[in-house]
């Protein structure tokens, strides 16, 4: 017999939980500092890397990719503050790190699309705020 500890129920509890934030997250539209607005593709939370990494994948149909390094920065800082932190659980585990990005249209996670346009970042927590970390 197989027995699983309050750990793992608390893994699925909040799987549960993310799947469901995540359906309704879809429909909400969000405008950025920039103007720009963005709807929530997925998150993704299961992918390999340095440690338990959160992803939150946003879709913006006017991305062109010419926007300022300035907006850029300060679209994806506000998508990690504003929207990332808030949604994260206080029943399972942290992440290391919360990864935001933000494409001209849904895309498939790790495949190679020469087409696609795609910002994104990487954060870590401290204090219960992103603090930006260089790729």
């Amino acid at each position: 017999m197989v027995r699983f500890g309050p750990l793992f129920a608390a893994l699925v509890l909040w799987a549960s939980l993310a799947a469901a934030q995540q359906d309704e997250a879809k429909e909400e539209r969000l405008v950025l500092p920039s103007g720009l607005k963005v709807v929530l593709q997925e998150m993704i939370w299961n992918e390999r890397g340095n440690g338990l990494a959160y992803r939150f994948r946003f879709v913006a149909t006017d991305l062109t990719g010419q926007e300022s390094f300035e907006e850029t920065m300060t679209d994806l800082e506000y998508l990690c503050n504003s929207y990332a932190v808030p949604r994260l659980s206080n029943v399972g585990p942290q992440p290391n790190q919360i990864v935001i990005s933000i494409a001209n249209r849904e895309s498939e996670f790790g495949v190679m699309d020469p087409d696609l346009i795609q910002v994104f970042e990487a954060y870590r927590l401290d204090q219960g705020g992103c603090i930006w970390e260089m790729f």
